[in-house]
């Protein structure tokens, strides 16, 4: 995986190389003093997201 960004709020944003198949995994993740980090998977292009944890679907629409 490879940085990709940190927003203001501390989120890294982090992305895979271009896979065999075409597509790229994103991964976002938020430090968080509940839940230690929130975090989810992205499968580009498709906006394919999985393993979302503690981000409300405004949140996903955020990060789209």
């Amino acid at each position: 995986m490879c940085p990709f960004m940190t927003l203001e709020d501390e989120t890294e944003i982090v992305r895979s190389e271009m896979r065999d198949d075409g597509t790229v995994k994103v991964y976002v993740e938020t430090p968080d003093e509940e839940f230690c980090f929130r975090h989810a998977a992205c499968i580009m292009p498709e906006y394919s997201w999985k393993d979302i944890y503690q981000y409300s679907e405004g949140d996903i629409r955020y990060f789209e």
